[in-house]
């Protein structure tokens, strides 16, 4: 099982290292969180294990910061708390910015192109996700099989 590593989280994500601004008892409670979205179970079949599970916990736990501190304070100058998307126009009289939606399938995918940790964890589970397996029992099943049975 994955636990919180402040020391690490902090060298990942250097700008949450004010631990006065982000005590680490605050960053626990979001890596907490995190763990109700991503298991911290390591299991044999899964492909989030060792640094993939941690690092990939660490990423949400930065996530769901920023959307909690831009919730409390908003217009309020957060780490990543850049919005998805892409500019399309802008305007300076009576101030208008237009911007592009990111190709987001669905609603994980939308919340987690609202900062740039969400990006980088979205990209990082897309790459993940290529493949798969069948989960068997034993290692010789964990293969695709052609029809009747036969493995490739």
């Amino acid at each position: 099982m994955a636990d919180y590593n402040d020391a690490l989280f902090r060298a990942q994500f250097p700008e949450f290292a004010d631990v006065t601004k982000y005590p680490a008892a605050m960053i626990d409670a979001y890596w907490d969180m995190a763990t109700l979205f991503i298991s911290n179970v390591e299991c044999y079949w899964n492909v989030l294990q060792g640094k993939r599970l941690v690092g990939s916990l660490n990423m949400l736990t930065a996530h769901l910061m920023v959307l909690g501190i831009n919730a409390r304070s908003i217009g309020g100058k957060t780490p990543g708390s850049k919005q998805g998307g892409f500019t399309t126009s802008a305007s300076v009289g009576e101030v208008s910015v237009s911007k592009l939606a990111p190709p987001a399938v669905d609603g994980w995918q939308w919340w987690l192109s609202g900062t740039t940790y969400g990006q980088m964890l979205w990209a990082f589970l897309d790459v993940l996700s290529v493949g798969g397996t069948s989960v068997g029992g034993l290692a010789e099943r964990d293969s695709f099989r052609k029809a009747g049975g036969v493995f490739w």
